[in-house]
């Protein structure tokens, strides 16, 4: 299996009814405006879905479902966020039985992998699969980070380990990626805010969160950069700027989740332990919401540039 490494990934949010279930209705809504956008993947199960709180059945309806709503349009990718190796082994397995056609991975969840636990974790999903990896780098948020010298010993014995979700917030690493590994590595931007400097550094692409509301303007930026068209997509990411820093916070599962009701592609039901945004922390994050709005720019034509 193979999966192009470029373009718009959208990490989708998981819909749910005010029942407190999976809400296929509305998800269908927000996954056929992210292809109309013209996005190259849809990621599913990370942070911004609520993976955490999602059933293992759950997770299968939406892997199912979602590969029959893109009809190969567009590779599907499972995430895989478990705290032992054998469930990572059975994750791995139950996403390409469902027809996921990639993985994006992290370390081990709750225990803080040394090295050599983190490089052997990595290597024992990927030996146990076809799929195509992408190891997801984000030692902010979960106390690991992956080297480059772990890069090195993973890509020399895993062919199928192929791609970074580089997030470690450092925007140098895009260079030091590519002086050491070329191509054989493909880097995946992580970071909404870092998104357009990192594509100009050289990133091949960017596994985004406010494309989930914004589906077009992340696209756009993408395609333009893309193109040559720097002018243009630095004045779109400007007006993101204030949208785009709603990903980088502790409630960005909530905050993306408000600015998809504004955009009328999601609702705001999220699953406890979280709740909606309320009070000042809701009216702060309104405002930068109805000012994106407002100030909403018209997009040049950006397909097929």
């Amino acid at each position: 299996m193979s999966i192009e490494w470029s373009g718009v990934m959208p990490a989708v949010t998981t819909k749910f009814t005010e029942k407190d279930t999976l809400d296929m209705h509305m998800f269908e809504i927000n996954i056929q405006a992210q292809l109309d956008a013209g996005v190259h993947g849809i990621v599913l199960g990370g942070t911004l879905g609520e993976a955490s709180t999602l059933t293992d059945s759950e997770k299968r309806t939406l892997t199912r479902e979602t590969v029959a709503m893109v009809a190969s349009k567009v590779p599907v990718l499972m995430n895989i966020a478990e705290q032992t190796t054998t469930g990572a082994i059975a994750a791995a397995k139950i996403a390409e039985d469902d027809g996921a056609k990639g993985l994006m991975m992290l370390p081990p969840m709750r225990y803080k992998a040394g090295d050599r636990e983190t490089v052997a974790y990595f290597k024992a999903v990927a030996d146990s699969t076809a799929l195509p990896i992408m190891v997801y780098n984000n030692p902010i948020d979960y106390k690991v980070e992956v080297s480059l010298d772990m890069f090195e010993e993973l890509i020399a014995s895993c062919p199928n380990i192929q791609a970074v979700k580089e997030s470690t917030r450092d925007i140098s690493n895009v260079t030091r990626i590519k002086n050491r590994f070329g191509s054989r590595l493909k880097i995946m931007t992580g970071v909404d805010t870092l998104a357009l400097e990192s594509l100009l550094m050289g990133a091949d692409g960017w596994v985004a969160g406010l494309v989930c509301a914004f589906p077009a303007e992340t696209v756009a930026i993408y395609e333009l950069q893309k193109a040559g068209r720097i002018k243009e997509a630095i004045e779109i990411y400007r007006w993101f700027l204030p949208l785009l820093e709603l990903d980088i916070n502790p409630k960005l599962v909530q905050n993306i989740k408000l600015a998809e009701v504004y955009t009328k592609i999601g609702t705001e039901n999220v699953r406890a332990p979280r709740l909606p945004l309320h009070g000042e922390e809701r009216l702060h994050v309104l405002h930068i919401i109805e000012e994106g709005m407002r100030k909403r720019p018209t997009l040049p034509t950006y397909k097929n540039l």
